[in-house]
């Protein structure tokens, strides 16, 4: 079983100390590729730099998330614009609207998040997306450019069924995290990932953040990694009524495609 991880913040101050060893714990899950998460302009230098570091087993994404809009100007497109054009960035984003936090102004999300889009446009790149209570404006933005975007996925997808089917129509990707081992809050997902066709389905952990609530042995120090995208596969396989291995080689091949990896 081979597992591809969409979403996984490597560039995270706890990964510092022991990378080497979360990525070798990763593989010997069979998780054995990586897209590291950029979230801001900082970050989408060190997930670059990662990327690097590691090449064809950590890949990159570039992009400034809803939270940090309130800092993005002309020096951090013309920045991301030039991150974006490397080979190993195989997205732009992480990127979109949060208005569950609202931690920029919702008029400089939607400003910065279009700004993002139209880079991606630009450079023919797919789009990794963030989404939180937001669902109407954030359609509305990203239906005015689908057609111009090779593929858009809605990362860490928690929206109810709704906004999933509105994704679909759009023709998005959908990336399931270990929310929806969250019985207090993503017991929805395990009905609503029936939904999504096998060639629209990848998984992620976006570690360091959301350790699946159902890993045993729970780690103590609680931080996610990428070796807990298997538990997410499986628990994901068990609510699609499929073998995990099936879930895992559709999920794989999907992410291949959509960021342009060769098959393994």
């Amino acid at each position: 079983m081979q597992l591809l991880d969409i979403g996984a913040n490597l560039g995270h101050e706890s990964f510092r100390k022991d990378l080497d060893a979360v990525l070798q714990r990763a593989h010997d899950h069979g998780v054995t590729r990586m897209m590291v998460t950029g979230a801001s302009v900082e970050g989408s230098r060190e997930a670059l730099a990662l990327a690097r570091a590691h090449p064809g087993r950590l890949f990159a994404t570039a992009g400034v998330h809803p939270h940090h809009a309130i800092d993005y100007d002309d020096t951090a497109d013309a920045l991301l614009r030039e991150l974006a054009q490397d080979p190993a960035v195989r997205a732009v984003g992480e990127t979109g609207l949060d208005y569950h936090r609202n931690y920029s102004p919702r008029e400089v999300q939607l400003q910065v998040f279009e700004r993002q889009l139209q880079i991606a446009a630009d450079l023919h790149k797919p789009v990794f997306l963030h989404q939180r209570d937001a669902h109407q404006d954030f359609a509305a933005m990203l239906r005015r450019y689908r057609d111009r975007l090779p593929a858009a996925v809605v990362h860490c997808f928690t929206d109810s069924g709704e906004a999933l089917r509105d994704y679909l129509a759009l023709d998005c990707h959908i990336g399931i995290t270990g929310w929806i081992c969250d019985e207090r809050r993503g017991s929805h997902l395990r009905e609503l990932v029936r939904e999504i066709p096998a060639d629209r389905l990848m998984i992620e952990t976006d570690a360091p953040y959301l350790l699946p609530r159902t890993a045993r042995p729970m780690p103590a120090h609680r931080r996610n990694e990428p070796m807990y995208l298997k538990h997410i596969c499986e628990e994901i396989a068990r609510d699609r009524g499929e073998p995990p291995t099936v879930t895992a080689a559709n999920s794989t091949a999907t992410a291949e495609a959509f960021f342009g990896l060769p098959h393994l």
